[in-house]
C-alpha cells in the first residue's frame, strides 16, 4: 500500500510540474514576452526545487514560500544592479568587479540566515549579475530589462502556485499529529534507558536520535505555517512544543548523569513505575497520571528534582499535543503555558565558513569575467551567470561540491536532450502551441519522477534544457548560438567546481570550537540575578547549536557529550537560587565578559589566557558563594561546571 501511495505522489508532482511549464510557456506566448523562457524557467525551478529538497512531492505551502523568497530575491537583486548601473556606468569593468563582490556578500549573508530563508540571498546575487551582463551592449535598456526580468519571474511564479493548488498539495498535519505521539513514547522510552542507567552507547544513540526527529518536528512546524493561517493555533502550541521536547531530553540525560556519582538519587518507587513498558501515547497518558499520584502522595520535597521536572514538561507536552490534533481553541491552562518565557536565537558560529562562501563565490564571479573580457567569447556571459548561480546557491548546503557535481551532469545531460528539442522537436510543432505545449509537457514528467528521486543531475538537467533551448519571441533556429549557449552553461559549472575545490573549507573544527565556546558562555550566563535574563529560555538555541555540531562531526560522541553537559549545567544554573546582591551580580558581568572573550578570541594564544582567567574568577567565585552563603543547589553546580571545564580545557581552547 505504501509502494502505490510513494508512486501516485510521484506522478502527481510530475504532472503538477508538467502544468506549471506548460501554463507559464502558454502565458509568456499569449502575452507576446520578449524572453518567456524565463517564465517558464523560473516555473520550473520553484515547482522543482522544494521537491529535489524533499525527496517526493513537497508539502503544500512550500512552492508558495519559494515563490516569495524568489519575488524577494528578485527584487534586492534587480535594486541592486540598477544602483551599481547608475554609480559605475562610465567604468564598466569596476562596475562588473563590484557586481561580482555583491554576487559574494549576498552568499556571505546567505550562509548566516536560517537556511530556509538563505535562497532569496544567492538568489539576488546573480541576478544583479544577470541584469548587468545582459546590458553591456546597451546599459540605459538596464531598467526595462529590470522590469521585464521581475514581471516574467511573477508569472512563472504565479503558475507554479496555480499549478501547485490544482493538483491537491499534500497537507503534512497528518505527519504532524503521527509524529507528535510518536516523539512522546520515544521519549518515554530514552526516560526508561536513564533511570535503568543502561549502555552510555544506547543512551547516546536514544538521545541523538530524538534531538533530530524533534528538530525535525520543528522543520514540519514550519512547513504547517507555510499551508494555511487555519493552523496558527497548532502553530503556537507547536512551538511551546518544540521547548517541552527539548526539556525532556534535557532532564532524561541528567537522570543518566546524576546516577554515574549518586545512584540513590533515584528510589525504588520511581524505578518500578518507570519499568512499566509503553507503546502508545495513551500508555504514556495512564504512566502520567500514576506518577502524578505518586509524586502528590510523596511531595515534590522527597521526588527527584529531573523527574518531578520531566513529569511536569511531559504532562504539558500532552496537554498541547491534544490542542494540536484537535486544532481546538486555545483554552485558559493553555495560554498559561504558551506564556512562557522568551525564546533566544543562537548567534551564528559559521562565520569564518560564510567568509569563505564569499570568497569561493567572488573569487569564481572575478574569475569568470576576466575571462570572458579576454576571450571575447560570444558565450562567455552565459558561464559567467552559470558560475554565479552554482557558487551562490551551492555554498549554503553541507556539500558544495555535490551540488557542483550536480549541475556539472545536469548540463551534460542537458546538451543531447536539449539538442533534440532544438533540432527536432521545437522546429517541427512551432506551428502548433499545442504541440510545443505536450512536448515540454512530456519532458517536464518524466524529470519531474526522477527529481523525486534525487536522481544526480535531474534539477540541473531540467533547468539547463530550458535555459538553452529558444523559447523565446519569435523563435529562432541558430545552431551555433545552441552550442555556444550549451558550452557556456558547461564551462562555468566546470569553472565553479574547480574553484569550490580549490578554495578549500577549512572551517570544520574552528566551527566547532566556536559552538562548544558558545555552550560554555550559556552556562556562565545562566549564573544571574537579574530576573529578566532568568526568564530567557536559551533551550530552542542551544539544541539548535547541538544539531549543527551533529552535523558537522556525526561520530564524534565525545563532543556531543561535551555539549549536553554544557546544556544540562545551563538549566541546572538557570534555575538554581543565587543569592541577591551587588557583588554577585557584579561579578556575574566579569564572567560574561571573560567568557565572551574566549568566543571572540582571534588566536588560540589569546583563547588560552582568557579561558584561564575564566577557570581563575569561576574560583573566586566560589569562594564568594561560600562567603555569602549561597545553598549547596548553587555551589555543587558551579563545582561541577568548574570541574568540566578543567577537565576538558584543551578541547575548548584548541582549533
Amino acid at each position: 500500500m505504501g509502494i502505490f501511495s510513494i508512486a501516485s505522489q510521484h506522478i502527481r508532482f510530475a504532472m503538477k510540474l508538467a502544468c506549471a511549464i506548460v501554463l507559464a510557456l502558454f502565458v509568456g506566448f499569449h502575452f507576446q514576452l520578449e524572453t518567456p523562457r524565463w517564465a517558464v524557467l523560473t516555473a520550473a525551478i520553484v515547482a522543482a526545487g522544494p521537491a529535489f529538497a524533499a525527496g517526493g512531492e513537497p508539502y503544500s505551502g512550500a512552492i508558495r514560500y519559494r515563490g516569495m523568497l524568489r519575488v524577494v530575491g528578485t527584487f534586492i537583486g534587480c535594486i541592486a544592479a540598477l544602483t551599481i548601473i547608475m554609480l559605475m556606468i562610465r567604468t564598466p569593468l569596476l562596475m562588473l568587479i563590484v557586481c561580482c563582490i555583491w554576487a559574494g556578500f549576498c552568499t556571505w549573508i546567505s550562509s548566516l540566515v536560517k537556511v530556509e530563508n538563505s535562497y532569496a540571498w544567492g538568489l539576488s546575487g546573480y541576478t544583479a549579475l544577470i541584469i548587468i551582463i545582459t546590458i553591456q551592449a546597451d546599459p540605459l535598456l538596464a531598467p526595462q530589462f529590470a522590469v521585464e526580468r521581475c514581471s516574467e519571474i511573477l508569472i512563472g511564479i504565479v503558475c507554479a502556485i496555480i499549478a501547485d493548488l490544482l493538483f491537491s498539495p499534500r497537507s503534512i498535519k497528518q505527519e504532524v499529529d503521527r509524529e507528535l505521539d510518536a516523539l512522546i513514547v520515544a521519549q518515554y522510552q530514552l526516560m526508561q534507558l536513564c533511570i535503568k542507567h543502561s549502555d552510555k552507547s544506547e543512551v547516546d544513540k536514544g538521545w541523538g536520535g530524538l534531538v533530530r526527529r524533534t528538530t525535525a518536528l520543528e522543520g514540519m512546524r514550519s512547513n504547517l505555517n507555510m499551508e494555511s493561517s487555519r493552523w496558527t493555533r497548532a502553530n503556537r502550541r507547536l512551538k511551546a512544543l518544540n521547548t517541552l521536547s527539548l526539556t525532556l531530553i534535557t532532564q532524561a540525560c541528567e537522570t543518566f548523569l546524576i546516577q554515574d556519582s549518586r545512584p540513590e538519587t533515584i528510589t525504588d518507587t520511581f524505578r518500578e513505575l518507570f519499568a512499566e513498558p509503553v507503546e502508545t501515547a495513551q500508555d504514556v497518558h495512564k504512566q502520567l497520571k500514576r506518577m502524578r499520584r505518586v509524586i502528590a502522595w510523596t511531595g515534590e520535597r522527597d521526588t527527584p528534582v529531573t523527574i518531578y521536572t520531566w513529569v511536569g514538561a511531559a504532562t504539558r507536552y500532552m496537554l498541547l499535543r491534544r490542542g494540536v490534533i484537535g486544532n481546538t481553541k486555545i483554552s485558559a491552562t493553555e495560554e498559561e503555558v504558551l506564556q512562557g518565557e522568551a525564546i533566544v536565537r543562537p548567534e551564528s558560529a559559521e562565520r569564518h565558513h560564510a567568509m569563505i562562501n564569499f570568497w569561493r563565490t567572488t573569487l569564481a564571479c572575478i574569475f569568470g569575467t576576466l575571462f570572458w573580457l579576454w576571450t571575447g567569447w560570444t558565450s562567455g556571459s552565459g558561464a559567467m551567470v552559470m558560475i554565479a548561480v552554482v557558487t551562490s546557491l551551492a555554498m549554503r548546503l553541507p556539500n558544495p561540491r555535490m551540488v557542483a557535481i550536480d549541475f556539472l551532469y545536469g548540463t551534460l545531460a542537458a546538451l543531447p536532450l536539449g539538442a533534440l528539442y532544438f533540432l527536432v522537436i521545437i522546429p517541427n510543432t512551432q506551428q502548433s502551441m499545442l504541440l510545443l505545449c505536450i512536448a515540454l509537457a512530456v519532458m517536464a514528467f518524466f524529470i519531474g519522477i526522477e527529481v523525486q528521486k534525487r536522481r544526480l543531475g535531474s534539477l540541473g538537467a531540467l533547468a539547463s534544457t530550458i535555459n538553452i533551448i529558444v523559447l523565446d519571441n519569435p523563435m529562432t533556429f541558430h545552431f551555433s548560438q545552441f552550442l555556444d549557449s550549451a558550452l557556456g552553461q558547461l564551462v562555468g559549472c566546470f569553472v565553479a567546481m574547480m574553484v569550490i575545490l580549490i578554495v578549500r573549507d577549512n572551517s570544520r573544527a574552528r566551527t566547532g570550537r566556536v559552538l562548544l565556546n558558545q555552550f560554555v558562555f550559556a552556562a556562565v550566563s545562566a549564573m544571574t540575578t537579574n530576573t529578566a535574563r532568568r526568564k530567557e529560555n536559551h533551550l530552542p538555541a542551544l539544541y539548535q547549536q547541538l544539531f549543527l555540531l551533529l552535523n558537522k562531526f556525526p561520530d564524534d560522541i565525545g563532543k556531543f557529550r561535551l555539549a549536553l553537559t554544557m546544556i544540562i549545567a545551563h538549566q541546572r544554573l538557570r534555575n538554581a537560587p543565587f543569592p541577591i546582591n551587588d557583588d554577585l551580580s557584579a561579578f556575574h558581568r566579569q564572567l560574561r565578559r571573560t567568557a565572551d572573550h574566549v568566543i571572540s578570541a582571534s588566536s588560540d594564544d589569546k583563547r588560552r589566557r582568557y579561558f584561564g582567567q575564566l577557570l581563575e574568577e569561576l574560583n573566586v567565585y566560589q569562594e564568594k558563594l561560600r562567603v555569602w552563603e549561597a545553598p549547596p543547589q548553587v555551589t555543587e553546580s558551579v563545582a561541577r561546571l568548574t570541574g568540566v571545564l578543567h577537565r576538558y580545557q584543551n578541547a575548548l581552547t584548541e582549533s
